[in-house]
């Protein structure tokens, strides 16, 4: 049934398309470029074009980019450029800034044309892309109890032995219309079902009955990924589809939305163009919305549940960024109806409600509040950028009650002297707030009725270190070119054994090449080496080697 749908709606996409391209022939008295009326699909979240304009903002050539909301569209990112070529002419730009906005200006061409008042349309193939992945040795695959060996990867099957993913994605914009279509071929192969003892583990952990002794079948499977329409209309951009969302500063991953679980179909609204209001903007600067009505997959506790999630920020000066958003999991089966009361309900409800409510028709859902913030650090300004992300449940903020918090803060310095092509990153991440300690998991990304609340398809929609975890991870990056490099990391996870019996332990290092063969040629291979003690699982520490290899085409 979901796969009938996905195809009836790629359809419609192309039919609408169509017809907007049709309505843009008809002559204009005058065409007014400004983003709020130009149609753009959005920049996916693992394009090339992010970590190199996250270089230009971090040294200082970009001051008006929301980096805590993405994904951004490719006029939105056509107007980051902008900004950077302006930036750049006010004094000499060093070299390799100046080949990072020149090839992001060869990118957005079309986009850049547009603004300057050049009407087009558009309809092509974005990339085409194969991955291999080779796992010797049993990975962890439980983001929800034990942990994950390959993260923010939106939601992909992997297993032991042979894996594989090989897609394509599609674009195509016309006036005030945009379209969008990713699809992949997944394969992984299966798992044996969870021993009795540790499905035993679960059940209490989650407060459930005790699954059944379910092994995972060998996957194959074909998958839309991001997929939808948009349009502008009253300077909002209102779109319909499947889509992936970041919402925060930091790289390892947002507390509130990230990709670490595959796209779900939402109904989204979103201010890209940032605005004002007045006498409230001279406190707090310019502001973007996102919000968005959607259907998860995969749940049980209850089936067939919906989320609905708001996000704003500012920018009172242009080293300070901060926002809150709002994520609420409400509805679903033989619980609460999804009608217009219920989720009004759950949009209003700030405070936490009685036993009762929760399990009458009138529950409001599990609701998570999110706080994040970037500042480039005085003195240091085009070095060194200090940021901070936090999620609490239940609360109105994590500024509220920061003892019952989740933290996730982090830095990172643009380049070194004398090694402008070399940057570094650290992070570190934890849900284990300090005043319940004796939580056992049931707090942050659970809930008394939603047990399965911050799931999407069985894969967290938050940050990786899952329910009452601590962990960091740090990445040194050398830039071949701007869009070359290579990368090594080191990742360190824990789960509290107040959670799950004995605690666990993951610890990876991981080295990574990306290397443009060609403009449109791009070869990426990486290497991860992981030791993971999880005694529930397996009474000794295991091991387990992780290499990949994709190749992609991005035709112009």
């Amino acid at each position: 049934m979901r796969n009938s749908r996905g195809h009836r709606f790629v359809l419609f996409a192309f039919l609408l398309a169509s017809f907007a391209g049709a309505q843009s022939d008809a002559p204009d008295v005058e065409y007014t470029p400004r983003p709020s009326n130009i149609g753009s699909p959005y920049v996916s979240l693992g394009n090339w074009v992010y970590p190199v304009l996250d270089r230009l903002i971090a040294r200082g050539y970009i001051k008006s980019a929301f980096q805590g909301l993405r994904p951004w569209t490719r006029i939105t990112c056509a107007e980051l450029v902008t900004e950077a070529r302006d930036s750049s002419e006010n004094g000499p730009a060093p070299r390799d800034v100046e080949r990072m906005i020149v090839l992001l200006e060869e990118e957005l061409a079309p986009e850049l044309r547009e603004l300057s008042g050049d009407r087009a349309r558009d309809l092509g193939i974005e990339s085409v892309y194969s991955r291999v992945t080779g796992i010797s040795g049993q990975p962890v695959n439980d983001s929800y109890h034990f942990g994950q060996t390959i993260i923010n990867d939106l939601g992909r099957p992997y297993e032991e032995g042979f894996n594989n993913v090989s897609g394509f994605s599609v674009f195509g914009h016309s006036g005030r219309f945009a379209l969008y279509t990713a699809a992949e071929y997944q394969h992984a192969p299966g798992m044996a079902a969870y021993a009795a003892s540790v499905r035993e583990i679960i059940a209490k952990a989650d407060n459930i009955p005790i699954p059944a002794a379910a092994p995972l079948p060998t996957t194959n499977q074909f998958r839309l990924l991001d997929t939808y329409v948009s349009g502008n209309a009253l300077g909002l951009n209102f779109s319909f589809g499947k889509q992936s969302l970041w919402w925060g500063p930091t790289k390892s991953g947002p507390m509130a939305i990230s990709d670490n679980a595959t796209p779900f179909w939402m109904f989204r609204v979103d201010r890209n163009d940032p605005f004002w209001i007045p006498f409230l903007s001279r406190f707090t600067g310019p502001f973007r919305l996102d919000a968005f009505l959607g259907e998860l997959a995969g749940h049980h506790f209850p089936p067939q549940s919906f989320i609905h999630a708001q996000k704003i920020s500012f920018r009172p000066t242009r080293n300070l960024e901060f926002g809150f958003s709002r994520v609420v999991v409400f509805a679903g089966a033989n619980h609460v109806p999804l009608t217009f009361g219920s989720f009004f309900t759950s949009f209003f409800s700030l405070q936490d409600v009685s036993a009762i409510t929760k399990l009458s028709r009138n529950d409001p859902g599990a609701r998570h509040s999110a706080f994040d913030a970037s500042y480039r650090v005085p003195g240091l300004r085009d070095w060194v950028t200090i940021y901070t992300d936090s999620i609490v449940h239940d609360d109105v903020s994590p500024i509220s009650a920061p003892h019952r918090a989740a933290f996730n803060p982090g830095f990172y310095v643009s380049h070194f002297p004398r090694l402008s092509n070399v940057d570094f990153r650290a992070e570190a991440v934890y849900t284990d707030p300090p005043s319940d300690p004796a939580a056992g998991g049931q707090f942050i990304y659970w809930e008394s009725v939603y047990r399965d609340a911050y799931l999407n398809h069985s894969s967290l929609l938050g940050n990786w270190i899952g329910r009452q975890g601590k962990g960091y991870q740090s990445w040194v990056t050398y830039w071949i070119s701007p869009k070359s490099s290579a990368q090594l990391s080191y990742r360190e996870a824990k789960v509290s054994p107040k959670f799950i019996p004995g605690g666990t332990t993951q610890n990876d290092f991981t080295l990574k090449t990306d290397i443009w063969i060609r403009s449109n040629v791009d070869f990426t291979a990486s290497v991860q080496y992981e030791r993971w003690s999880i005694p529930v699982l397996a009474p000794r520490d295991k091991r387990d080697l992780t290499s990949s290899v994709q190749l992609s085409f991005w035709p112009k």
